[in-house]
Parts: C-alpha cells; sequence; structure tokens
C-alpha cells in the first residue's frame, strides 16, 4: 500500500469510492471542478491509499490560513480495520501542521458511530460548545 498525494486525475476514482462510503457527505462542491480548486488551495494536504493502482482510501485536508479541516475520510470496507485510515489521517495531519496550523477540526454526523470511535482514538476531542450553522447562496438553487 502506498499513501500519495491526492491529485486532479484522481477523481473518477475518488468519487466512485465516495459514493460507497460517504455518499450522504457529498454535495455540489463535490464535483470535479469543486475537489479541482479545494487541491489547488490546499497543495500537498489530500492523500490517497493506494493498493495495486486502485485508490481504497482518502483523507480531503486543507486549512483556511488558521484552522485545519479534514472531509472525506474513507476507506473503503473490505479495507478497514487494516491500520489505512490511521496512516491518511497522520499524513493529512502532518501536513497542515507544517504548514503553521495548530488546530484541526472534523465534521462527524452524529448516527457515525464509526468514525466518531475513529476520530477519539486518534486523539480528536468532541465539543460540545459549539453548534455548525450553513448558510447556503440562494442564486444557486
Amino acid at each position: 500500500m502506498i499513501i500519495r498525494e491526492m491529485k486532479p486525475e484522481d477523481y473518477d476514482q475518488i468519487y466512485s469510492m465516495w459514493q460507497i462510503t460517504s455518499k450522504r457527505a457529498l454535495s455540489e462542491a463535490d464535483s470535479r471542478q469543486g475537489i479541482e480548486k479545494y487541491l489547488a488551495r490546499n497543495p500537498g494536504m489530500s492523500m490517497v491509499a493506494e493498493i495495486d493502482g486502485k485508490i481504497v482510501g482518502t483523507v480531503l485536508a486543507g486549512h483556511d490560513g488558521r484552522r485545519g479541516f479534514i472531509h472525506h475520510m474513507a476507506v473503503m470496507p473490505q479495507f478497514r480495520r487494516h491500520g489505512i485510515g490511521k496512516k491518511l489521517a497522520k499524513a493529512a495531519t502532518d501536513k497542515i501542521f507544517e504548514d503553521g496550523i495548530d488546530k484541526i477540526h472534523i465534521f462527524c454526523y452524529q448516527n457515525n458511530e464509526t468514525g466518531q470511535s475513529f476520530w477519539r482514538d486518534f486523539g480528536f476531542e468532541k465539543r460540545e460548545d459549539v453548534f455548525v450553522y450553513s448558510y447556503k447562496d440562494s442564486k444557486k438553487e
């Protein structure tokens, strides 16, 4: 297995994988153009895990200059529990920290017990003091 930087040409493979692993979390921001824009804005921070040339895991990671963010951390079901997720998360968090960012956030669905357990075991702390609010551009609806 190799962990390497996610590239725009990986899009078809990663999006197909996300259809299996992260479908409900996908939005228009995950279009080819959206992912290319994110990768260009956050070079070298998003990673894929590859086995025999096939992508089996992803982590979309970056920062806004102040706080780091992790999105679409996913491993194909048949490859889970082999340390792939931990290696992806470590690679992404290391890259964000190397860029001078000292805190990273991850959004995890309330009913995603597997994800919550993973991030807790990795060292992330669940916050009880904030809520997430979203605001969409009404011109795009």
